[in-house]
């Protein structure tokens, strides 16, 4: 006996038998869907910083450039346009992620370029613009635009002016003088360079404002200075253009004077605790003799910093009212400079230059500062022991050591 069957029940089965066919071909269009997506989106445009060191260009100008996102970058360029010239300054290249891998995360850059005259050729003062273009990688169906930022700044290449006032300036190794200048208005510090010793330069009492403005400043000749071929004014203007001038007319040398300090036992154990328990800036080396060689060495130089930044402190006024006076009754036990040589049992321990002008006197007699001015230290001070800075104003300062 035969028996037929519904072509609607053969269709019911056969659709039955394969479910996943359906979700597969949605899985399929919604891949592609996301695919085309990805295609066409080119990613979110980066943010780029430009952030100048100084407020123009001149020789060397730093700039400072911040990309938030640098994962689809190729290549970030750097050009200055000044009118119709434009001068590629830096390039850098990148490896870029695939477009369809939108979930790896942004990748920063940072990149510092010099702007001015030693990198880019035929710059004119008046303005330029600094423009960072960052080009970005494609997809299948879309390449994105660049991703472009530029600030404008003017260009400066006149350095400030500058005239010596000052005549037959005659120095000696380890001394003081003073030199009077005039500078022009755009310059924002000035004074005079030796070595890597810098001494700022101030408004000259009774001058006249101006275009120009006349000036003076005391230097010190180093004591360890050879010649004075390396003592300079200088101007320099807030974009670092600068003018510097020779002015020294005769240099005197001084010879070294060599002292020898005979270090015992019992000085060593008189002075070295009580430096140690006052100067949190050392040490306990376990033994005298090596606690006494960081005191001399390290703890010397680190006192001799703090004078340098309470120098660079000073009052830009002259605080002081007469003629400046030494220390009442007092002899001359050491002068500037001297070559110490430390001697322990017989056998040389360190060496260093005593960078102080020593007077004593009875103990306990009262010191007078030697001219008016502001206390800028009172405390104990490491080698100086009990110790008084008095800032005289522009850069004058007077230490009293070894106090009791």
């Amino acid at each position: 006996m035969s028996r037929s069957l519904d072509v609607r029940q053969l269709d019911r089965r056969s659709s039955g038998s394969r479910p996943w066919l359906g979700v597969l071909v949605v899985l399929v269009l919604l891949v592609g869907v996301v695919f085309v997506g990805l295609s066409l989106w080119g990613g979110r445009t980066p943010k780029i910083s430009l952030q100048p060191g100084l407020p123009g260009i001149g020789k060397r100008t730093p700039i400072a450039i911040t990309i938030d996102d640098v994962s689809r970058a190729t290549r970030a360029r750097v050009e200055v346009v000044q009118s119709t010239a434009v001068t590629n300054v830096v390039e850098k290249t990148f490896e870029p992620r695939p477009f369809w891998a939108f979930w790896r995360s942004a990748a920063p850059a940072k990149l510092e370029v010099m702007v001015g005259t030693e990198t880019v050729k035929g710059l004119r003062a008046g303005t330029a613009i600094v423009r960072t273009t960052l080009e970005r990688s494609g997809s299948l169906l879309r390449t994105p635009a660049p991703a472009v930022a530029e600030i404008s700044l003017p260009v400066r290449l006149a350095p400030p002016s500058l005239e010596v006032m000052s005549t037959q300036h005659y120095v000696r190794q380890g001394g003081a003088e003073v030199v009077v200048y005039r500078v022009g208005e755009s310059s924002q510090k000035d004074g005079v360079r030796f070595g890597n010793r810098f001494f700022p330069g101030y408004p000259l009492p009774g001058s006249k404002a101006g275009a120009t403005r006349e000036r003076f400043a005391f230097y010190a000749v180093p004591y360890d200075a050879t010649s004075a071929a390396e003592a300079q004014l200088v101007a320099i203007d807030d974009i670092g253009n600068q003018t510097t001038r020779s002015f020294v007319d005769q240099f005197t040398p001084r010879p070294v004077h060599a002292d020898t300090i005979q270090v015992d036992d019992a000085f060593l154990a008189r002075v070295v605790p009580e430096i140690l328990a006052q100067s949190s800036e050392v040490a306990d080396q376990g033994n005298l003799v090596a606690s006494y060689l960081v005191i001399n060495r390290e703890l010397r130089k680190k006192n001799n910093a703090v004078l340098v930044e309470l120098a660079a402190k000073s009052s830009p006024e002259i605080l002081w009212n007469q003629s400046f006076q030494p220390m009442a009754n007092a002899a001359i036990t050491a002068a500037f400079a001297d070559r110490r040589t430390y001697v322990y049992q017989g056998k040389a321990i360190d060496q260093q230059d005593h960078l102080g002008f020593d007077m004593a006197s009875v103990e306990r007699a009262p010191i007078n500062s030697s001219n008016r001015g502001k206390v800028v230290l009172a405390r104990y001070f490491g080698i100086y022991g009990n110790a008084v800075v008095v800032d005289h104003g522009c850069g004058l300062m007077s230490l009293y050591g070894h106090l009791s």
